[in-house]
């Protein structure tokens, strides 16, 4: 393309006449102009020569790129300039403009178009070995190969891609990312010895690209069948063990599994002794130490060779404690009941503790769930599930013997000393009472009607064999709570009859004997109220001390009197 720009000064003539005719004097002005010369193609960082034409003579030549890529040494003067193409990542045009200022202050300008051609140098691909450091690798190694020392043979170049292709070599060679700077796999089992080839293809940042191969020994192994019987496990009565061989090793892949328990100690069934993956419960133990016991599984592959593996499985107790469950049998989702064990609301309550493993435990007597009650009589003798006439229960979880009341009879004063309706003020001989109840008001008693009076008659009495009884605490009175109970209150009422209807004082409230720090008696700081619980909801409440509430008397069993 050729451009011309030519600023026209202006041409003047001047004519004048005498006599019809004229002196022919005309003083033109000279128009100045510049060519900047043909559109140039060129390629990158060669050099080409600009040679503008400027009119008249004897002015000045001024460059400057008007757009595309910078030139070094623009913008710069000069009637013929030797310049270097630069270098560019693909083909390029950039504008440029000559602007020339003649010998008397005038000026004109022209654009030529240099076409830059890039001109791409092939990456080069070069592989190196990282892993193992001596180079050599045998079975279960991991090999890694290199491409850090390839490079783009453009100055301003750079790798942006890799590619690693397998051209030959086992089919259990796997590598699990072929487009990384590296390539890592694992010398895999072999019979005989074999050869694995790999190919590199690095591309630069101009879309070019360049391979390379590599050709690698793997050997073969001493130990055709590797029976893998996992890790040593520790595990609780009752849970379900799982053993697994899947992770065993062989020349193909194919394997077939056996298991056997090797090792003294409970016998277990498993699910399926031929599966590489089966399970069983742990079971119970006599004791409180832990025991193990040992799985071998043998494995055989296609070619019918064979290896072994040994599994150790310890087994603790379960700490299941000494404290009773809830009862809770169901489970429940945001608004209904649903099966246990659902993985969207894992880990209820009828899913964990002694309830949940309730058909595993052995019990001494009988009970709702995990609850585990023998009846007695009220010389201490035990009696049958069935029997109708007892006086205490020994909890034999806890190890708690718990005071049956008589059934309700009779008008208050004028009741039985264990009577269901008997109610009481929270007295005891150490603790921070207030003045005990009147007399004969809400229990039989004739000095008081506090607690500590029906203490001192029932051990008077040595009551069911002992004269240890007192009040519970909070803990082990909220122990005896059966959420899952189908009576009017939290009781299991086969073992704990005679609650009285919560009509009869507008409350199922039982004391404690824990001291609440809520109040006070205003004068000295007594701590005036006590916990007591609601057997109707099971919910804890504080009470006055000087307010009356249902007692129900424990004593541990074993415990001297």
């Amino acid at each position: 393309m050729l451009k011309k720009s030519v600023l026209a000064l202006g041409l003047t003539s001047v004519l004048s006449a005498c006599g019809g005719g004229s002196d022919g004097n005309e003083n033109p002005t000279i128009s100045v102009s510049v060519n900047a010369g043909s559109d140039i193609t060129v390629n990158e960082k060669t050099e080409f020569t600009l040679k503008p034409l400027g009119s008249p003579s004897g002015g000045v030549f001024s460059w400057q790129v008007v757009s595309g890529p910078a030139v070094e040494g623009f913008p710069q003067e000069g009637e013929e300039l030797a310049v270097t193409a630069p270098d560019v990542k693909g083909d390029s045009e950039i504008e440029l403009k000559v602007s020339y200022m003649a010998p008397d202050g005038t000026s004109a300008s022209d654009t030529l178009i240099v076409k830059v051609l890039s001109v791409n140098l092939l990456p080069s691909a070069k592989i190196t070995q990282t892993a193992p450091e001596g180079g050599a690798a045998k079975y279960a190694d991991t090999i890694t190969l290199s491409a850090a020392d390839s490079s783009d043979n453009d100055e301003n170049g750079s790798i942006v891609a890799y590619q690693w292709k397998m051209l030959e070599g086992p089919a259990t060679v796997k590598a699990e990312r072929t487009d990384q700077v590296t390539l890592s796999f694992v010398h895999p089992l072999l019979a005989e010895a074999d050869t694995v080839k790999w190919q590199l293809t690095v591309t630069d940042d101009e879309g070019a690209s360049a391979t390379s191969s590599t050709q690698l020994s793997l050997v073969a192994n001493d130990e055709l069948v590797l029976a893998n019987a996992g890790s040593d496990q520790q595990v609780q009565e009752l849970d379900t063990v799982t053993l697994d061989a899947t992770k065993s090793v062989t020349v193909d892949g194919q394997f077939s599994c056996l298991w056997e328990q090797v090792s003294n100690g409970s016998t277990v069934t498993l699910a399926d002794e031929r599966a590489c993956k089966t399970t069983f419960m742990a079971p119970l133990k006599s004791g409180n130490q832990a025991t193990s016991i040992d799985f071998k599984v043998t494995v055989t592959d296609s070619a019918q060779r064979t290896g072994s593996d040994m599994v150790n499985v310890e087994i603790l107790p379960k700490p299941l404690g000494k404290l009773n469950d809830t009862g809770t049998a169901k489970c429940y989702n945001n608004s209904t009941e649903i099966s246990c064990g659902d993985t969207d609301f894992p880990g209820q309550d009828a899913e964990l503790g002694r309830d949940a493993v309730v058909q595993f435990l052995p019990k001494s007597g009988q009970g709702n769930q995990a609850f585990d009650f023998t009846k007695f009589s009220a010389e201490f003798e035990p009696l049958t599930a069935d029997a109708t006439d007892f006086s205490c229960v020994l909890d034999n979880v806890t190890g708690l013997i718990w005071e049956v009341k008589e059934v309700t009879a009779g008008i208050l004063p004028n009741t039985s000393e264990r009577n269901a309706q008997n109610h009481y003020t929270w007295y005891l001989t150490e603790g921070a009472n207030v003045t005990p109840g009147a007399a004969n008001s809400t229990c039989p008693q004739d000095t008081h009607c506090g607690v500590q009076a029906l203490i001192s008659a029932v051990n008077d009495a040595s009551f069911c064999g002992g004269n240890n009884w007192r009040l519970p605490t909070y803990m082990e009175l909220a122990n005896l709570l059966d959420h899952n109970s189908s009576g009017d209150y939290l009781l299991d009422p086969d073992y704990f009859p005679h609650v009285p209807a919560e009509a009869l004082l507008g409350h199922q409230y039982y004391w404690t004997t824990q001291t609440s720090v809520d109040g006070t008696d205003g004068k000295d700081d007594n701590l005036v109220r006590a916990l007591v619980i609601d057997m109707k909801t099971g919910n804890d409440v504080t009470r006055n001390k000087s307010q009356t509430a249902y007692v129900r008397l424990v004593r541990r069993y074993g415990e001297d009197d």
